[in-house]
């Protein structure tokens, strides 16, 4: 029996053995940090997760800064921002305006043009007149500094309207220094490269004969009727409120050159002093040479101001009471 015992002993042992090794044990559960909490129970019976942690703690970062009150620049930023969206359409009728303004410009641009190149052409139909037109300037110490100016105005005029007329004249500057030289110099220093003219140091006496010159003063007891395109016809380049009265024609007499006044009182009756200035009787000139009648020529370049109104059939003593004084050795206006 005790035999028997001891064998049962030994074969319980391997199956001991054999069950304690092909039952693996199970470690506890040990809890760790990050540990996702359980889910909430829905309505129908599922488990849902309720989200991390720090998903929840995002969320609530946020509804907190939506609920904090704005900054001063960001304040501002949604100011423009509303601005911005307020003037959309005011912006685009801006551009739509700008578009067509452009568009303008661009025609007017190309109408300059066209004219410009109808001006080539009209100036191709140019007919230079061979008459000589003088702006006596010896008269330079007897202005004030003012008065000069007011002649440099004049005789720009002169230039620039004998540039554009269809008969240009041939242009002289003759005694050419002093005070306007320095003027021009001063103010228009551009009048070196000036076209179509003589600008002269020497007296016009001293250029043309004699015979070739005709002072225009209203002091000359001679009307002219017609312009001979052979002589020089002197204008004389001075600015003295009548303080010189008749100096340009004492002048044409000590030189014994001819002498005339335009037909001024013979077309046009004037409520104001018959004074015109250099580049009135410049103007004059130019416009009787393409028109060819004195009236018209009168009326063309005669300022409003001057009151000019056209004179009937006068007798010849009216004629002379009316003389025109359109001389400008007494030229008293400026432009």
């Amino acid at each position: 029996m005790k035999y028997l015992s001891r064998v049962e002993k030994r074969v319980s042992k391997p199956s001991q053995k054999l069950m304690s090794s092909e039952m693996p044990t199970e470690s506890p559960e040990v809890p760790t940090e990050n540990t996702v909490s359980p889910g909430v129970l829905g309505v129908d019976g599922e488990v849902k997760p309720s989200g991390s942690p720090v998903k929840r703690w995002e969320a609530d970062s946020d509804k907190e800064e939506c609920l904090e009150p704005m900054s001063k620049r960001q304040r501002k930023k949604l100011l423009k921002q509303k601005q911005w969206e307020e003037q959309k359409d005011l912006r685009r009728q801006k551009r739509k305006e700008k578009r067509q303004k452009q568009k303008l410009e661009r025609q007017s641009k190309l109408d300059s043009s066209n004219e410009g190149n109808d001006r080539k052409r009209l100036r191709r139909e140019v007919v230079p007149s061979t008459l000589r037109l003088i702006v006596d300037c010896s008269f330079d110490d007897l202005m004030v500094l003012k008065d000069v100016k007011k002649l440099h105005k004049q005789i720009q005029r002169c230039y620039a309207e004998n540039r554009k007329a269809f008969h240009p004249v041939q242009f002289y500057l003759t005694s050419h220094g002093g005070q306007l030289k320095s003027n021009m110099n001063e103010n228009d220093k551009g009048w070196v490269n000036w076209k179509d003219i003589q600008i002269r140091t020497e007296h016009y006496s001293e250029l043309i004969q004699k015979e070739d010159l005709v002072y225009l003063t209203s002091d000359s007891p001679d009307i002219l009727s017609e312009l001979n395109e052979k002589k020089a016809y002197v204008i004389g380049g001075l600015v003295d409120h009548n303080h010189h009265k008749g100096i340009t024609y004492k002048k044409a007499v000590e030189l014994g050159i001819g002498h005339a006044q335009l037909p001024l009182g013979n077309f046009v009756k004037m409520n104001s002093r018959k004074v015109l200035a250099v580049n009135h009787v410049f103007e004059i000139i130019l416009a009787y040479l393409e028109k060819r009648d004195w009236k018209e020529a009168f009326f063309s370049v005669l300022p409003q101001r001057k009151g000019a109104v056209p004179l009937g059939e006068a007798n010849d003593s009216s004629k002379h009471a009316v003389s025109g004084k359109e001389d400008e050795d007494n030229d008293s206006d400026s432009n």
